[in-house]
């Protein structure tokens, strides 16, 4: 064979990609009894593994040749440099900002259903933006791989993103993007997900998955067709089923869609009468009708719920048509089980989890009961016709990702909707089998995914992949150059109770003791998701080179996960700068960014400071100079100049309140002593720093943002969201900011905007102390904003009252049951504090313990005060 179609890999010469994976299969083997060792490691048979895995480029478990890639990759950036394809000195000064908004419409997006993802468009801004082409990115919550796709689409961007992506960046930053090949390590605990991530991002010819898929579609459709025809040769679209339910009233049998349902009206009723005695019965207390029956599978008798074919909907040469099922055609139905081997199902049991119970009320406990008997039959056919399909390696796992593509309306989740008179597959992120599911004929839904995973994908071996935990990613210390990464957000999905499905038919299961999420049936609550999640932050700190960017996609309603993010973020050492809306091509609410809750899809970017800084912070951390030495550096890493619409924005992150917050967790997390209060803070910035639209910025910045701003001279201020003290000390500030005003002018605004939005538990003084603390008052009885120097003084006087306050919370707490059911949260603040700087770590604690949960978890500072002064009690 001549060289040009021998392959090397890590150093490694082979005639062929087979021989190539066949030698690091037999690698992976002798690794495996040591990589079990790893968290993450999956539930499954080695050889299970090792059929799944295609090493060393993606292994169904941890990838023991992560290091020689990067030993390889760094070498090969300098290669890039010497062709002038990078910069030895590339620096990211400043964080993207800019707000994006980018479509799912895409067909690699649509091409296999998941739970949730991030459209690769949106990570492809800031792998261009942070990158240069050579460089090494991280995401160890890879899902399924958008990351990798956003990473090929940088190297070979289609045209029509590539004219998109150049005329954004010209009118942004004056320039093109750099496009080029960069490397990517994408890890996961799910096996399904990690699969999926293999077969998207790594080259495959769309002619030749074409052609296999039509040729076992073709056989698969001539065997089994007759199963979805009628006795005229019509075809079967669809079959909806109704569950059978048991009457209160007289115990008598009957079919759901009977006693509840006009079909012709597209009505549901959730109070219908028995069909027998007339009795009221109400849906959500109704019982189920189970059936006792042996099961081939299980080998043992099992009840479940019974379910009766009612409707059928069908095609002919004279059009769609839709009809009651009749007595034959249920009949044909029941009799598909004679036919099925039952030895050829995974014996997949599905555990006891938060989203499990609707199954398990219904009897449903294994893989096989999702689906009804004749989708199982075909599908079972499917996957055996794809084992038995002659081909090499690459193309047999993409044919086994079309088949886990069509799981996703082929069992019984998906759904029929009387109001809508059609079915609307699965209800999200749950595993609900609703009283009405519907059969869909698999023949054309599967041919519709074989056009669906018909793609062009175009890679390099660029892309690492692995199963593996992200608290313990398998990687050297600073060795990646960015990170992007969509975490789990407390109970938002439970990701691996719904993998469920697809992992039984892979044999491969996700081992979820590290799963990052808030799970009642893992005993893992706010406070295990918090060291869960801080855990894999810290692992991305460790593996961040010094000085690099990493950005965090968020989505959660919960207040008290937003913070939770955000203290994780800062314990493990990275300092963010700024929160931005990802739209994903959705119009979104208003987001809250602050210490609340946000209900749309934002971005926190955040850096790993640079080794220069920590050195010279480490020469000055107990003195003034210190402090002023962070704010420079952080300052320095803050976008300048932001646009919305066609007006300059306020930079949130520039504010006094946000630099003073980031600077206290910055000391804290250290465990230092913070050497200033808020009142000399503030007073130092304006000494040191420029102020602009209630803005810091450094002198070189001030020159940037005035010239800019000049160009785009409306201002528009954040709307700020009013739920708690300090965003009413800003709301109030913003007002007086335009003009001084009495108290009868701020009331009725007031009134409006802090009606209603306070946190449970926390206490809002009235709104005339909130000025008596914070402002000044003339002689017209009109409230200004103080001078620098009656802003220190009214800081001082301020914080001995709170201290005051906070004596009283201490002496409540300190009560054998005490309880403290409400609290003003800045006196928490402030005593929280003070109680650090003394280091009385017991009184933070008992205090803790003693308020509303919520206060602790939701509020940023008092959330790190306490988990520092836990960690020393």
């Amino acid at each position: 064979m001549s060289n040009e179609n021998k392959i090397t890999v890590l150093g490694l010469t082979f005639n062929s990609e087979e021989e190539r994976r066949t030698y690091f299969r037999e690698e992976l083997r002798k690794k495996l009894p040591e990589l079990k060792l790893m968290e993450g490691f999956p539930i499954g048979e080695d050889e299970d593994i090792l059929n799944l895995s295609d090493p060393p480029y993606y292994t169904a478990c941890p990838n023991p040749w992560l290091n020689d890639f990067i030993a390889e990759w760094e070498e090969e950036k300098k290669e890039l440099e010497k062709q002038g394809l990078r910069k030895q000195e590339f620096k990211i000064e400043e964080s993207f900002a800019f707000p994006i908004n980018e479509s799912k419409n895409h067909p690699i997006y649509n091409a296999h259903s998941y739970h949730t993802k991030v459209p690769h468009q949106i990570i492809m801004n800031y792998y261009l933006y942070y990158t240069q082409p050579g460089d090494v990115v991280l995401d160890s919550f890879a899902g399924t791989g958008m990351s990798g796709v956003a990473i090929n689409n940088c190297n070979n961007p289609e045209y029509e993103t590539k004219i998109k992506f150049n005329y954004e960046w010209q009118m942004k930053f004056g320039v093109h993007p750099q496009w080029g090949i960069r490397k990517c390590i994408l890890g996961d605990l799910s096996p399904i997900t990690s699969f999926i991530t293999y077969n998207y991002t790594n080259t495959i010819s769309a002619t030749e998955f074409e052609d296999a898929a039509n040729l076992i579609f073709k056989k698969l459709e001539n065997e089994l067709k007759w199963t979805y025809q009628t006795e005229d040769g019509s075809f079967i679209n669809y079959v909806i089923w109704s569950e059978n339910q048991i009457c209160p009233h007289c115990n008598s049998e009957f079919v759901f869609w009977e006693a509840a349902v006009d079909f012709e009206n597209n009505i549901q009723l959730e109070e219908y009468p028995c069909p027998k005695c007339n009795g009221l019965i109400i849906k959500r207390k109704s019982q189920k009708a189970l059936n006792t029956e042996y099961d081939p599978v299980l080998k043992k008798a099992v009840s479940v719920c019974k379910f009766t074919p009612v409707i059928i909907n069908y095609s002919s040469s004279k059009g769609r048509f839709e009809r009651k099922i009749r007595k034959n055609e249920s009949e044909k139905i029941a009799s598909i089980h004679k036919i099925i081997d039952y030895t050829k199902i995974p014996v997949a049991e599905l555990d006891k989890g938060d989203k499990t119970s609707d199954p398990f009320r219904l009897g449903i406990t294994h893989l096989h009961q999702f689906y009804s008997k004749r989708n199982l039959l075909i599908l079972l056919r499917m996957k055996e016709l794809i084992d038995d399909f002659e081909c090499n390696s690459r193309l047999k796992s993409y044919l086994y990702i079309w088949f886990t593509s069509c799981q996703s309306r082929l069992h019984m989740m998906n759904r029929y909707s009387v109001k809508h008179h059609r079915h609307v597959g699965p209800m999200a992120n749950t595993l609900y089998v609703s009283s009405t599911p519907t059969e869909i004929s698999p023949f054309y839904f599967i041919k519709s995914k074989i056009k669906d995973n018909s793609l062009k994908i175009i890679s390099n071996h660029n892309i690492i992949n692995q199963v593996v935990s992200a608290s313990n990613s398998n990687l050297p210390n600073d060795c990646i150059d960015y990170i992007f990464s969509d975490p789990p957000f407390g109970a938002n999905i439970m990701y691996s109770e719904l993998n469920f499905i697809w992992e039984s038919w892979l044999k491969i299961k996700t081992n979820n003791k590290d799963e990052a999420i808030s799970n009642k049936t893992q005993k893992k609550g706010i406070f295990e998701y918090q060291e869960l999640i801080y855990r894999c932050f810290k692992e991305y700190y460790r593996v961040l080179k010094p000085d690099k960017w990493m950005t965090i996609e968020f989505s959660n309603t919960s207040a008290a996960v937003w913070n939770t993010i955000q203290y994780s973020l800062q314990r493990s050492g990275f300092i963010i700068t700024t929160i931005s809306d990802l739209k994903k091509g959705r119009g979104g609410l208003h987001g809250i960014v602050g210490d609340v809750a946000v209900n749309q899809d934002l971005a926190i970017s955040c850096y790993k400071p640079s080794a220069q800084f920590e050195n010279r912070f480490n020469q000055y951390k107990n003195t003034d100079f210190g402090v002023w030495e962070f704010v420079s550096e952080h300052l320095a890493h803050l976008p300048i100049h932001l646009v919305s619409g066609n007006s300059t924005t306020t930079i949130i992150e520039r504010s006094p309140k946000i630099l003073f917050d980031r600077l206290i967790a910055f000391y804290v997390q250290r465990g230092l002593p913070v050497p200033i209060d808020a009142g000399k803070f503030q007073q130092g910035l304006r000494e040191r720093f420029i102020e602009r639209d209630g803005m810091f910025f450094t002198n070189e910045q001030v020159q940037e943002y005035d010239r800019k701003k000049a160009a785009v001279p409306n201002f528009v201020q954040l709307s700020i969201f009013v739920a708690n003290e300090q965003d009413a000390i800003y709301w109030l500030r913003h007002i007086l900011e335009e003009a001084p005003k009495t108290e009868q002018d701020l009331h009725p605004l007031w009134m409006k905007e802090v009606a209603g939005n306070m946190r449970k538990g926390d206490t809002l003084p009235e709104m005339r102390t909130i000025l008596e603390e914070n402002f000044l008052k003339n002689d017209k009885g009109q409230w200004y904003l103080p001078d620098p120097e009656n802003e220190a003084d009214l800081e001082k006087l301020r914080t001995k009252r709170l201290l005051k306050q906070f004596e009283a919370y201490k002496t409540e707490a300190s009560k054998p049951k005490g309880k403290v059911k409400e609290a003003r949260v800045e006196a928490l603040r402030a005593g929280f504090k003070h109680c650090y700087q003394e280091k009385d770590f017991k009184t933070i604690v008992q205090i803790g313990d003693r308020i509303p949960n919520n206060l602790l978890m939701e509020d940023e500072v008092l959330l790190q005060f306490y988990d520092i002064a836990s960690s020393r009690v």
